[in-house]
Order: structure tokens, then sequence, then C-alpha cells
């Protein structure tokens, strides 16, 4: 028996090996299996054929991570400064602003990670093995390498298999390969070259996918982690949890704003040392501090994005993890998966030749409603007996039925058998009622060798045997054919191989039909009696077909300047025929790459094909990673979707991995969203969320900067000049928490600013503060900067002040002038013009934005008139006549916000 290491270095070369050399390296008998004892010693060399995860950070030492950032540390060394010299209200105070600001964040963070947990889930099954000569049904955990196992239709497969018998095995890998078709399996006389893809390796079954028809027996080559679903659990596990644009920004934006705070404070500091009393010169640097570190923003971000996971949820999108809400936004590149995401994930027929007329067909997937066109004209099926004869064949010659489910037809068996009834349904043909009239006597299935399937009919005036097939393997057994009025003719081999030809450039799945009239005696049917002598009926081309919404879709993403490229499993010639129809073209051409061509480029060449290419079929699961990786090295924002377990890895490696709703668990605990209703066409509506969110949270930015920058300015020049301090640390934390906060929240309601979806993607390295931004918050800053010094020293001087008073009046007239700010930035004020000018539309974030600045007044009258409040942050009462002397010097505000809106629009 081999060794573990050695069995790994063997894995992609199973099915390249005799059966003879299998049993060998594997010491076990094809045909008796393992002993009882054997198993049981291997299961104690290999373990359980289980997936193992990895364990996640418990939850206390996720919440003291929280306070892993640059400005909290920072925030949480000046309430220590402050508790050091005995100011305990004050540091309670500013403790209490970073715990509440780490417990949001704790709250709202993503929960740990289950795609492992979700791929145990889809390997865990029962299994039906030999040993000792004997079936036995156990557990799939109990398998183990060199087991013998037996399949048939229904099974899951339980581990990873190397053929040995089969009997029509037909396995649905989709979820591994990306393949839309059930895999026809095969055992090769020729064995298989060792690089053949995972996809075609047609004489193996692997961990996960599900026998549609037929048996099947193998052996097992792999278990648990070792198995081509394992490798994926390995891939997940070995990413790093990429941090999002937002996130990455922010960070920087932190750091940078750090230091900055730091020089600042220690000059503050030591300015006054030499002014004043030690704790005079730590009140003014904390004051700085916290006056230039924007408490509230986080609270903010976390609010403007959960305002937009609930815009997306109600547009079936479901954000799990929040900051992919603005990720998505600046999304220059989405990578979508073919089958079931861009497709119906259902077989169609769409075109058939029949009487040498060209027929299409309308209609979705399995669902009988649509119509059978000729020159897009409906047909009659009376008038078209040979029409009838190949919906018919397609009819008979069928081993599956479709069933209505939830809603929705669906298909028992093979895809492709469910195509051809829901075709002849459109024509008013019931498979039961055409079953009934035409019993059968008997059947040849399906073999890969012949290529073909037959079944024998009673009939009236004489039994007749209708066969399905490629139509290499028809066309050759075919003496005649029928033509349009149903009177058999000579068969033109040349035309209909043409015919062929051009469906399958489309992209379409072509079969042939024919049939051959036996005597009425006759009861069963074998290969010599179809040899020759058949009657050729027609074809039906069938495809998965690309969902119209998702044509659309992918024509707006374009629009608004992201590429889009599909991903898949799948056929070279099937995906570009896909790739056609809905659009992905480059120069008037689609440019596609195979897996294997990919493998053979070094990293350079690769990234430069995934820009140039849009197409890239029959790909692995560490190719997809690989194009996601080399398009993130290009600095692009990729976007993934997907569906698949082999979908996993590239789904979690990207900026934002996006998971159909009826995809697998392991596909959803991969990515950061779902989309409930596996539409391609949410995504646009996700992006414009996304695009929405992006630009509320910059508003949200160039509204919060200014106040600490006025503060800042006020703290270090009052400290420069040795006057009293305009504004106290404790009342910063008012201005810096409750106000803002409350008059930046209505922001994140914003509504979507027209053209949204007409821009190009942003500048994938713009920062947050471009120059523009940075001379908005600085004229602001300095405008703020004059309101509280300048009414702070026009009350201090005067003889009804007092310098509690004074404060006071100039927090208040920071606040009147803040929501003059507030409105030149948000679109209320666009949209009551407009609405004034005869517009129609609903007046734009007016509920949200009124009940802010009134909640934001009535905070300021309690600021100022509560008993409580007066002693705690040491403010005073003020008079009528005050607060309209606040006002008045608020007002230029509106002018200063009309000059910064000029080069730097808001909206």
């Amino acid at each position: 028996m081999l060794a573990i290491d050695q069995q790994e270095s063997l894995q992609q070369q199973w099915h390249s090996l005799p059966e003879d050399k299998i049993s060998y390296l594997l010491n076990t008998d094809l045909e008796n299996g393992l002993s009882n004892e054997e198993a049981v010693r291997r299961k104690s060399e290999y373990g359980l054929n289980q997936l193992t995860a990895k364990k996640g950070k418990p939850a206390w030492l996720k919440f003291i991570l929280q306070f892993n950032q640059p400005l909290l540390i920072i925030l949480l060394s000046a309430g220590a400064i402050k508790a050091i010299i005995g100011e305990w209200l004050n540091a309670g105070v500013i403790w209490g602003v970073t715990t509440t600001n780490a417990i949001i964040s704790f709250v709202q963070e993503s929960k740990a990670e289950g795609a492992i947990a979700a791929l145990a889930s889809a390997v865990k099954t029962e299994a039906t093995v030999i040993r000792d000569g004997k079936k036995l049904r156990i557990s799939s955990e109990e398998l183990v390498p060199g087991d013998l196992v037996l399949l048939t239709s229904g099974d899951k497969v339980p581990a990873d298999l190397r053929l040995i018998k089969i009997r029509d095995l037909q396995i649905d890998e989709s979820a591994l390969t990306g393949e839309s078709v059930a895999v026809e399996k095969e055992i090769h006389e020729i064995l298989l070259p060792p690089e053949t893809p995972l996809a075609e390796r047609d004489n193996m079954a692997y961990a996960g996918g599900f026998v549609t028809f037929g048996q099947g027996t193998g052996v097992v080559i792999a278990t648990g982690n070792n198995t081509e679903t394992g490798k994926i659990s390995q891939l997940l596990d070995q990413r790093v949890h990429l941090t999002t644009p937002l996130t990455r920004k922010f960070n920087q934006f932190s750091q940078n704003w750090l230091f900055f705070v730091l020089f600042m404070a220690t000059l503050t500091f030591a300015i006054g040392l030499g002014q004043r009393s030690f704790n005079d010169a730590v009140e003014a640097a904390v004051a700085l501090i916290v006056g230039a570190i924007p408490e509230g923003l986080p609270a903010v971000i976390t609010v403007t994005l959960a305002v937009g996971v609930n815009r997306m949820a109600s547009r079936n999108a479901i954000v799990r993890k929040m900051p992919a809400v603005e990720t998505l936004g600046g999304a220059t590149v989405i990578c979508s998966d073919k089958t079931g995401t861009l497709t119906e994930n259902q077989m169609t027929v769409q075109g058939i030749l029949a009487g040498g007329l060209p027929f299409t067909i309308a209609g979705r997937g399995y669902n009988p409603d649509g119509k059978i066109m000729l020159n897009q004209q409906p047909v009659d099926l009376k008038k078209n007996p040979t029409l009838e004869e190949c919906l018919k064949a397609g009819l008979l010659c069928n081993d599956s039925h479709l069933e209505q489910k939830n809603g929705s037809w669906v298909v028992v068996g093979d895809p492709t058998e469910g195509a051809l009834i829901s075709a002849a349904a459109k024509a008013g043909m019931i498979q039961q009622a055409i079953e009934k009239l035409y019993p059968r006597l008997d059947s040849i299935p399906f073999e890969s060798q012949f290529q073909y399937m037959a079944t024998l009919h009673k009939n009236r005036t004489g039994n007749v045997v209708y066969i399905k097939g490629s139509a290499e393997s028809i066309l050759q057994r075919c003496t005649s054919a029928l033509d349009a009025e149903g009177t058999e003719t000579s068969v033109n081999h040349e035309l209909i191989e043409q015919r062929v030809n051009d469906l399958a450039k489309n992209g379409l799945r072509v079969l042939a039909f024919a049939k051959k009239s036996v005597p009425i005696t006759q009861e069963t049917v074998d290969h010599p009696d179809i040899e020759t002598g058949l009657i050729f009926i027609g074809l039906q081309g069938m495809i998965d077909p690309p969902r119209p919404e998702a044509i659309a879709a992918v024509h707006a993403c374009q629009g608004a300047g992201i590429q889009v490229k599909m991903i898949t499993g799948d056929h070279i010639t099937t995906a570009q025929a896909i790739a056609r129809r809905m659009g992905f073209r480059k120069n008037k051409k689609v440019i596609a790459y195979t897996g294997v061509q990919l493998a053979e480029m070094s990293n350079s060449q690769l990234a430069n094909a995934v820009e140039e290419g849009s197409v890239f079929a029959r790909v692995a699961p560490e190719q997809k990673l690989r194009i996601v990786e080399a398009l993130q090295s290009k600095g692009e924002i990729v976007a993934m979707t997907g569906d698949g377990v082999n979908d996993a890895p590239a789904l979690k490696q990207a900026d934002i991995g996006i998971a159909m709703g009826s995809g697998t668990e392991v596909a959803k605990e991969a990515s950061d969203m779902i989309l409930t209703d596996d539409n391609f066409a949410s995504i646009e509506s996700a992006v414009e969320e996304g695009r929405s969110v992006y630009k509320n949270l910059l508003k949200a930015i160039c509204f919060i900067l200014p106040v600490n920058g006025g503060e800042s300015m006020t703290i270090l020049i009052s400290t420069l000049l040795g006057r009293e301090l305009p504004i106290l640390s404790l009342q910063i934390l008012w201005l810096n928490m409750l106000n803002s906060i409350t008059m930046t929240v209505p922001l994140s309601f914003e509504p979507k600013s027209a053209g949204v979806m007409k821009r190009p993607p942003r500048p994938v390295n713009e920062p947050f503060l471009t120059v523009n931004r940075i001379k908005r918050i600085l004229a602001i800053s300095l405008y703020n900067w004059t309101l509280i010094f300048g009414m702070f020293e026009w009350v201090r001087q005067a003889p009804w002040g007092s310098i509690e008073l004074a404060r006071t009046m100039a927090i208040q007239s920071l606040v009147m002038g803040r929501i003059f700010y507030l409105l030149s930035i948000s679109q209320l004020v666009p949209s009551l013009v407009a609405k004034f000018n005869g517009s129609k539309e609903k007046v734009s974030g007016a509920p949200a934005l009124a009940a802010g600045i009134v909640v934001a007044v009535i905070l300021q009258i309690i600021f100022a008139n509560s008993e409580f409040i007066n002693n705690v942050f040491k403010t005073a009462p003020m008079n009528l006549d005050q607060w309209l002397i606040c006002l008045g010097v608020s007002l230029p505000m509106i002018a200063i916000a009309t000059f910064v809106n000029r080069f730097d629009p808001p909206n």
C-alpha cells in the first residue's frame, strides 16, 4: 500500500493508469474489495473521509482586536492621560466613546467563515462498498483508499474514484467542473494522458458529484482533504482575507492622520508647558487629539454601509460583509461563471431541421410555454408531418420526464432529454399520451462506443424503432430521409452535415433522429437491427441559453465602464457561442483561452491574457484563482460570481465574491454577497447601489472633517497665542459624536444621483482626499475656526459674557453653520428647485435630512439650557438674542459652500 505522500504525488495520474496497476498500487482486490481488518487499519492511517476545518478566533479576541486601530489607540491613550492626572469624568467619556465604536464594529463584523464546514457537508453521505466480497452500506466517513464503491442513479459520489466498471453511467459534476451537462463516463481501452483536464477525465468520479443515470463501480483513490474537493478546501484555508478598497483607503487615511495628530498634539503640549500649568498643557494636547480625531466617522461609515445593505437586500442582493457594498460600486472587472449565472442552467432546444426546413423555438428552460416558428410564423403541426415525427422521436426515445416543483419545471433524468420533452410540449405533444399510443417494447441504452440510443415501440400497422444520437453515428446508417410532406426520399448527407456544422458553430449541441419500421411480430431490438436502413427524420439543436436579463445587465455594466469576463469549466466552443450572444466582444471579437493554454503561461503572460481575453474555458479551480489574482495584480477591483464548489477559492480571493442563492453552501460561505434570485441582472442594481453608497461616504467625510479641522486649528492657535481654549475636550466629544452622527446619518439615506451608471468606475488608486476635496475641507475648516475663535473672543470680551457662555455660543455658531453646509451638499435643495420648476420627481432625502436637523437643534438646546449638561460640559444658558447672534454669524456659510461646490461638486 502506498504511503500518504506517495498517494498524493500520484493523484494527478490515476486516470492514466491501467486497472492492474491501480490494484497493485492500492493493494486491493478489484472483485472482493478490502478485508474488514485492512479497512480498519487504513482508517487509522488515513483518518476519516472528511474535510478538516481551521479553528476561528474566539469571540473575546475578536472584540479586543476591534481596538487595534490607530485612531482608537490614540484616543485610549488620551483617556489614560486624563485618568492619570485625576480627571476621571473626562477619561470615562473618552473611553466610553472608544468602547462604543468597538462594540459597533464587533456586532457588524461578519460571522466566522464557514466554507470548510460547508465543504464537509457537501461530501458527507452514505456509500455502498464491497468488503470481503460482501456488499455493505456504510457512512462515507468510513471509506478508505482501496475501497470498492458501487454507484447507482441518485447517489452522491462519496470520494474520488477510479471507475473500473460502468453501465450507462452519467454523473453531474457541474459544481466541481462547471460542465452544464452530466458527463457520460467511459472505461478507456486507450488510457488518458496524465495532462488530461479534470472535466475530461471520464474514467473518474469525484467527491460531491451526483449520479444522474446508470450504474458503476470504482475504487477509492483519495479521501478527505486529498480529494479534488479537499484541494479546494485547502485553497480556501490558505487564502488571507483581503481587505476591501474601502478599508485599505480608510486604514491609510487613519495612519496618515494619526502621525499628523501626534505631531500637532506634541507641539501643542510643548508650547503649552511654557505658557501654563502642566494640567492645562495636557488639556490643550488632549483637546487637540480629541478635536482632530473624527470619532464619529467609524460609526457613520457603519450606518452608511448598513443602509446600503438594506437597499441591496430589497433588490435581491444579500450582503454578508458590509464593506462589500462600497467595493462593488468600485468594481472595474466582473468575472462571471457561465452555468446557472449567465445562463438558465436548463438545456433548451432552439433549432430543429426537419424535412429540410429550419424551425426555431421560443421559450426558456424546461417550461412548455413557447412556440415553434418557421420564417417567424407559428407552425401548424398537422401541416408539418416530418416536424411532428421528429418531436415524437424525441419524446419516445427518452428515459426522462419533467415535473413541476415550486412553480418551476425541472427534469428528472438527463437535461438533454428534458429539453426534447419541453420542445415537443411546445407543439402540444404530451409525453404520457404519446407513450400510451406507442408503448415501448424494448430499448438499447446509450453507449459511448455507439453514440446512440434506440427504442422499439408497438404500432398498429407494424412496430417502429426510433433512434437518437450523434449526427455521425445516425447518418452513416441512413439510406433515406423524410421530406417536408413526410414522404420518403433520398438522403443528402452533405447538406445535413453542413446544417449540423452551422448549428454547432452557434454553440448548440446537435442530436440526430431516425426511425426504422420492423415487423409487428418483432418485440426486441439489438444493434444489428439498426445497422442500416434507417430513415433520417431531422436534427434538434439545444443549448443552455443565456438569460435575457443577464444580456441587458452585461451591456449596462459595460456601459458603466466595467469589464465583464466569463470564466467557466465548459467547452470553449460553447462558451464562445454564449459570449457572442451576450455581447462579450472586444474589437468585434470574442477572445478566448482554455485552461491548458493558461497553464502554459508565465505570470506576466497570464496578466496580459486576462486583460485581453473575455472568455476562459475549461479552467480548473486553481486557474480561476490565478485569473483573479492576475487581474488584481493589474490594479483591477475584481468581482467574481459563481455557484459551485469549484468557484469558492476565487470567490474568496476576489475583492467581492458574489454567490448565487441556489448555489452550493460552499460558494455562499466563501462569498461576500448572495444573489437571491440567481440573476446576473441584479449585479447591475447592486453596482448602482454600491456607487451611491461610496458617494454618500464621501459626503460624510467631507462633512465631518471640516469640524475636526476647525477644532484643531482653534486649539493650536489658541495655544500659540497663549489664550484660553475656546472649546474643551469634553465639548469636542459632544460635537464629534452626538452632533456629528445626528447630522451625518441623514446623508446615508441620500438616493442615487442621475447618471450614476453612465460614469466610468472611479480610479482604483483614488484616495479619500483628492486635491479638490482637500481644498474643500481646508476652506470649510478655516471658516469653522473663524466662527469658533471669533465668537469666543467677542463674547469673552463683552460686558455680559463669561468664559462658559463664550464657549457655548462658539459651539452653537459652529452647529448652525454646519446645518447650512449640510443642506448645500445634500440633494434636498436641488430636488426642491427641480420641484419648483415643475418636476414630478419625489423630493429626495427630505424625511431623513429634516429629522437629523431637528434632532441636532433639540440636542443643542439641551446642551445650552440643561442644568445637568451645563455642569458636566461647562456650558451656559443662552437667551433669544444670543441665539439670533449665532444664527447671523453662521449665514456666510451659504456663500462659502456655494463657492467650494463649484470646484468639488458633491453629487
